[in-house]
C-alpha cells in the first residue's frame, strides 16, 4: 500500500522551502521531495543574490506584487534570525544620454509599484560613487544582498521544527491524478508511490518537464521552457563601489552588473546566453566571454583594470519565454487554471524568485485554501 500525505513539495529551493514554510506553519503534513543530496543545488544557488527592490515588473502583475511584499517580509525575517544581508541600495545608470528617457520611463514603473526610487544627476550619482561614469542614475534604497544558502537552512529548520521532513535522492518520476488524490511514483534507492492530498511542483529549471508527466494534466497548461545561462566572472581587485550599479536592463536580463557578496568581494554578471531547448545544464563559465564583460562594465567604470576578471560561476534562469519576446509574469498554475484539485505547477520562478520567496510560500497556501 502507498504512503499517503497532506501535501509534497517538489523542490528543495528557496521557493520550494518557502512554501514547505508556509504550509507547515499552518498546520499542514509536508513533505519536501529534492532529486539531488542537498538543498538549493540549483538557481537557488547561482545567482547574483540580490534583494531586488520591486523596480521593473509591470504594475499588477504577480512578479511585481510578491516581489515588493517579499522584500519586506525578507529584510523583516533576516533581522529576526540573524541572516547575513545588507540593505546597501542601487544605482541604475545611463550612460549615454539617449538613455535618459529609458530611467524615466523605469521611475514611472517603480512608483505605479510602490518602490521608491529617485532619479538624480550624474554628479549626484557620482559624488556616491567616484569611481562611476554616467549622465544620468536611478538611486535605489531599498535594493539589498543576501546570504541565500543561511536564508534556506532558517526557512528549512521552520518546517522542520513544525514537523515537515525533506526526502533527498528523492526524484519524483511521474505522477497520476486520481479521484480524490495525486499519486506521486518517487524514484532512487527506495522506489515508492506516494498518495497527496497536494502537490506543489516548485522544481525550477524542471519544473515543466516535470508536470509534462503528471497523467491527467492537460498538456496546454504548461508553457514551454526556454533556458538562459548567465555567466559571471569575479574581480581580483578591490570592489570600486559601495552600491550595487546595474545598466539599463536588456533583453532577457538586468544587464552586465555589479554585486558584492556578503565578505565584501565583487563580481560581475550575468550576461545573457540563450541554450539549446534541452540543455546538459553545464555550469561551466567560458573563459572566451570575458572580453564582452570588459567591453559592456567600461561603459560605467571606466576604470577597470585589464586582466582583472576572471570566470566565477554560472547560473541557468527557468524562463517561460525566448529571446527578443516581452518578460512574462511569474506563472503559478493552480485549480482556477487546469482544473485539478491541489495541484499547483509554478513555472518561470527566476529573478526576483528569491525576494520574492516568502510571499510566494504564502500565495501559494492561500491559493489552496489552506
Amino acid at each position: 500500500m502507498a504512503d499517503r500525505i497532506e501535501y509534497a513539495v517538489i523542490g528543495a529551493g528557496v521557493v520550494g522551502l518557502a512554501v514547505a514554510r508556509s504550509l507547515s506553519l499552518r498546520g499542514c503534513e509536508v513533505i519536501v521531495l529534492e532529486s539531488e543530496n542537498a538543498i538549493g543545488t540549483g538557481t537557488s544557488s547561482r545567482n547574483s543574490e540580490v534583494i531586488h527592490a520591486g523596480i521593473y515588473y509591470e504594475p499588477g502583475s504577480l512578479k511585481a506584487s510578491v516581489c515588493v511584499e517579499g522584500k519586506i517580509m525578507l529584510y523583516q525575517y533576516c533581522e529576526e534570525r540573524g541572516i547575513p544581508h545588507r540593505n546597501c541600495g542601487k544605482l541604475i545608470v545611463a550612460t549615454d544620454e539617449t538613455q535618459l528617457e529609458l530611467l524615466q520611463g523605469i521611475q514611472e514603473k517603480a512608483s505605479m509599484n510602490g518602490v521608491p526610487l529617485d532619479l538624480i544627476r550624474a554628479n549626484e550619482a557620482i559624488a556616491m560613487e567616484p569611481e562611476l561614469r554616467c549622465v544620468g542614475a536611478l538611486h535605489s534604497p531599498t535594493t539589498g544582498i543576501i546570504d541565500t544558502h543561511s536564508l534556506m537552512l532558517s526557512l528549512q529548520g521552520d518546517a522542520e521544527e513544525k514537523g515537515a521532513v525533506i526526502a533527498f535522492l528523492s526524484p519524483v518520476l511521474s505522477g497520476n491524478i486520481k479521484s480524490n488524490y495525486i499519486e506521486l511514483s518517487i524514484g532512487g534507492e527506495m522506489p515508492m508511490d506516494l498518495h497527496c492530498n497536494g502537490v506543489i511542483n516548485c522544481a525550477g529549471l524542471k519544473a515543466p518537464a516535470l508536470a509534462r508527466k503528471i497523467n491527467g494534466l492537460e498538456p496546454a497548461s504548461v508553457p514551454k521552457e526556454y533556458f538562459a545561462k548567465g555567466n559571471y566572472y569575479g574581480l581580483s581587485c578591490k570592489a570600486p563601489f559601495s552600491k550595487l550599479v546595474y545598466p539599463i536592463p536588456r533583453d532577457g536580463g538586468l544587464g552586465v552588473h555589479i554585486t558584492v557578496d556578503m565578505g565584501g568581494r565583487a563580481r560581475f554578471g550575468p550576461d545573457v546566453e540563450w541554450l539549446e531547448s534541452s540543455p546538459d545544464f553545464n555550469y561551466e563559465v567560458d573563459p572566451s566571454r570575458c572580453q564582452g564583460f570588459y567591453e559592456a562594465i567600461r561603459t560605467y567604470w571606466p576604470g577597470l583594470p585589464d586582466d582583472s576578471l576572471s570566470p566565477d560561476y554560472a547560473g541557468i534562469r527557468p524562463k517561460i519565454h525566448g529571446p527578443g519576446t516581452s518578460l512574462p509574469d511569474f506563472m503559478v498554475s493552480g485549480p482556477n487554471h487546469h482544473g485539478i484539485e491541489g495541484l499547483v505547477n509554478m513555472f518561470g520562478i527566476e529573478s526576483p524568485g528569491i525576494t520574492s520567496s516568502m510571499a510566494l510560500g504564502e500565495y501559494v497556501s492561500d491559493l489552496l485554501n489552506v
